[in-house]
């Protein structure tokens, strides 16, 4: 027992105060994070039959079903704990005890003795941010243990603002004893279909007692992927990079692609790309590219157009960049009299995702005025033509006065005079009878 207590000294240890628990105590599982629900041993008490982390008062590691912790690698804190906060870039160190519980008397019968024994691991392969309890389960069992499983959990929680990748850091696995497999290394299996656990070589035998007992350890590091990405254009030759460029009809303009890799992994097949807009044309045979290893440039395909190019594999901070040329469009080819903007996207693709961005060139169509189709304004053959402006809009004249009506004209008509006619006719038989009646008296006296 002495032995044991000396060699858990260098493990974690429990600071919660735990209850001495009589045998065969059930504790629900899905309350304390740990399973399956089973009997439950003490160290004066130990199990008739070969069975793992089921005693609930080791004086070092406390009640033996929460046999998993974590903690950060580098910390100088080196206490363990059930959950922990991820920080990109840093590594933590993955505890699990193991020990089997059968009585050590029942070991010289061998049935007490674990055979086909074993450590395994479930990691998170991303702990997304924002997450509070993103788990990782750790599994101890063997072919001959009642129940032949059991396992517990920890937690990691992320609030680095980006999704964190736990990898599994090869060969980190070892097994800690007081056999002769103490400080082996274990198989990488640990993390996926299960590691064979010893006591004097790793061939899965553990026999009962707390001599026998150990605990394995393993490190993940927390990787973010992330990275920059920037498009930048300049004057030909010139290499002043800008965000946008005034250029010249029929000019020839440079395009700069820029990436660097600032996560914490690896990031493999980075590919750049550029889409050009209407109004420029590819430069054949203009692109290069760029990274630590070639720093002046080589020569790529014209595919940066197209497919794009890939130009490697980067570690953390590797960086890498494009340049090609391309050409304006000629005056009478721009689609717009004025500013015309061409707007242009590059893009890299990694396989932690994608990001784009954009430069402008700016340039003027100048349109020429013309008399007649074809026939600008100042050419001789317009000097007889009238000009294409159109005619100032003409005055509203105004409205003209309503002349007065003009009085009635005295009627000349067939009526009229046919009425003059009738009345000189009557004063001249008239006369007539006047007259004849003075010679008939006259006659008659004289």
């Amino acid at each position: 027992m002495k032995k044991l207590f000396s060699f858990l000294q260098h493990a974690p240890k429990r600071t919660a105060a735990l209850a001495v628990l009589a045998a065969a105590v059930i504790i629900p599982a899905t309350v304390l994070a740990w399973g399956p629900s089973r009997d439950t041993y003490t160290i004066e008490h130990p199990a008739d039959h070969v069975v793992f982390n089921s005693i609930t008062n080791n004086p070092a590691q406390g009640d033996e079903r929460n046999f998993m912790q974590v903690r950060e690698a580098t910390a100088s804190n080196t206490t363990y704990a059930d959950s922990i906060s991820l920080a990109a870039g840093k590594e933590y160190v993955i505890y699990m005890y193991y020990h089997n519980d059968a009585a050590s008397n029942l070991n010289a019968s061998g049935v007490g003795k674990a055979v086909g024994s074993y450590a395994k691991a479930q990691i998170p392969a991303v702990v997304a941010n924002g997450s509070a309890n993103t788990q990782a389960v750790g599994y101890v069992g063997a072919t001959n243990a009642q129940p032949k499983e059991v396992w517990d959990e920890i937690s990691f929680k992320n609030t680095t603002g980006g999704d964190i990748a736990l990898r599994y850091v090869a060969g980190s696995t070892t097994i800690h004893n007081f056999g002769k497999s103490d400080g082996m290394t274990m198989s990488d299996n640990i993390v996926t279909s299960g590691a064979p656990l010893g006591y004097d070589a790793l061939d899965g035998v553990v026999p009962g007692c707390n001599d026998y007992a150990g605990y394995v350890t393993f490190r993940v590091k927390a990787d973010q992927a992330n990275f920059t990405f920037s498009k930048m254009v300049s004057k030909h030759g010139e290499n002043k990079w800008v965000e946008s460029y005034k250029a010249q009809p029929g000019e020839t303009v440079d395009y700069l692609l820029q990436y660097k890799n600032t996560g914490t992994t690896l990031q493999n097949d980075v590919v750049l790309k550029d889409t050009l807009p209407t109004g420029m044309t590819y430069v054949d045979d203009s692109t290069t590219y760029g990274n630590a290893i070639n720093p002046n440039g080589v020569k790529a395909s014209d595919n940066i157009t197209k497919a794009g190019i890939n130009v490697g594999a980067y570690n953390p901070g590797g960086n890498a960049w494009a340049i090609f040329s391309a050409k304006v469009a000629a005056n009478d080819k721009l689609t717009t009299c004025g500013t015309n903007t061409l707007h242009n996207v590059g893009r890299v693709e990694t396989n932690n995702g994608s990001k784009e961005d954009s430069a402008d060139v700016t340039v003027d169509k100048t349109c020429v005025k013309e008399c007649k189709p074809g026939i600008p304004v100042g050419d001789k053959r317009c000097e007889n033509t009238p000009p294409t402006t159109p005619p100032t809009t003409p005055t509203t004249p105004e409205t003209p006065t309503t002349p007065e009506t003009p009085a009635p004209l005295p009627s000349t008509g067939p009526a009229s005079i046919l009425g003059g006619l009738v009345g000189t006719s009557s004063l001249g038989l008239g006369v007539h009878h006047y007259l004849a009646s003075r010679r008939a008296l006259k006659n008659k006296l004289g």
